[in-house]
């Protein structure tokens, strides 16, 4: 299935019936932490990538072969940013027609200050955007965003947003030490939070190998910073491992290659996983993704992580804060 993955196992969302709308790596925002890597080059343009029709019959079929209880949200997340997805909107509407299980949108929140997208969001559950910044400096070094994007206006689009969204508002905040996580940045972001009134503020930090090298996680000092400052919302996000479902691929590749183009997955974690195979198989198979130039092995914080070998990845600060320009 090229469109839907999962369930998967979600920080904050249990287990995730994953809906990808976009190609790899389409995104407005070229996030220094990103797990997917670099943006090249990012993108504001709205379309419809894939049929919309093809998506939604998949989503169907997953759903089928699911029992009560297997999934605890569909959400539409994918290798980008997805509100870039003209028919969002019908999709969200459509598989609330197949479903009871409730809906999110894991958005990096650039387009709600659009009108049209903040009413093709209304029709989800959760809506869960980004706002690691609230000065417009500090966004452009962690976000480094479509040049044409402006915060005070996606701020205010997240304001308007909530005056009239009937679902959950959830905020994630992801730290970067040294570029967000000091006094100054996090008051400000607490003055945005108060406009906007989510229902949660989630903290997280890089669990993987991040899009630049030199990106180091917030220590403990910081997150209790931020806990202090952001308010009573705020929960930080503990790393979660719940089980992966790998079924309905012919091959041990198509399981592996369907997960770490979305979600990079530790060695020892794809393993585990994969405990139908043997580990001499799935080895295997990892060196043959690896050889093939499909998959690739990084190490970080002393793991061993296996992602997509198109991700692009910066080796040095000073050559990642040169921004891409928008198409």
């Amino acid at each position: 299935m090229p469109y839907v993955y999962g369930p998967v196992p979600s920080r904050r969302l249990g287990q995730s019936l994953g809906v990808d709308p976009i190609p790899f790596k389409t995104c407005n925002y070229n996030c220094v932490y990103c797990q997917l890597g670099r943006t090249r080059p990012v993108t504001n343009e709205r379309k419809d990538f894939f049929p919309p029709e093809e998506i939604l019959a998949e989503v169907g079929s997953a759903l089928k072969a699911r029992v009560p209880g297997e999934i605890d949200y569909v959400t539409f997340v994918g290798q980008g940013e997805p509100t870039l997805c003209a028919s969002l909107g019908w999709l969200i509407r459509q598989v609330k027609e197949l479903t009871t299980i409730p809906v999110a949108v894991i958005t990096n929140g650039a387009l709600l200050s659009r009108q049209d997208v903040r009413e093709e969001l209304q029709a989800a559950d959760v809506v869960m955007p980004t706002l690691d910044a609230a000065d417009e400096a500090t966004f452009r070094r962690v976000n480094r965003p479509c040049p044409r994007l402006r915060l005070e206006e996606i701020i205010q689009g997240m304001v308007v947003f909530r005056e009239t969204f009937a679902g959950q508002l959830w905020i994630e905040v992801m730290l970067v030490k040294g570029l967000n996580d000091t006094v100054e940045v996090l008051l400000s972001v607490r003055d945005a939070l108060r406009r906007i009134r989510p229902e949660q503020v989630q903290i997280n930090v890089p669990v993987r190998p991040p899009a630049e090298k030199w990106v180091e996680i917030s220590d403990e000092e910081a997150l209790m910073r931020a806990v202090a400052i952001l308010g009573e919302a705020v929960k930080v996000i503990e790393p979660y491992e719940g089980s992966f479902d790998f079924s309905g691929f012919e091959t041990i590749a198509d399981a592996v290659l369907a997960i770490i183009r979305r979600h990079p997955m530790r060695e020892v974690r794809l393993v585990e996983t994969l405990s139908r195979y043997t580990s001499e198989e799935v080895r295997f198979t990892l060196a043959m993704l690896e050889s093939s130039g499909q998959a690739c092995r990084r190490t970080y914080r002393g793991q061993a992580f296996w992602g997509y070998a198109g991700v692009a990845f910066g080796d040095s600060r000073s050559s990642s804060m040169v921004n891409s320009q928008a198409q």
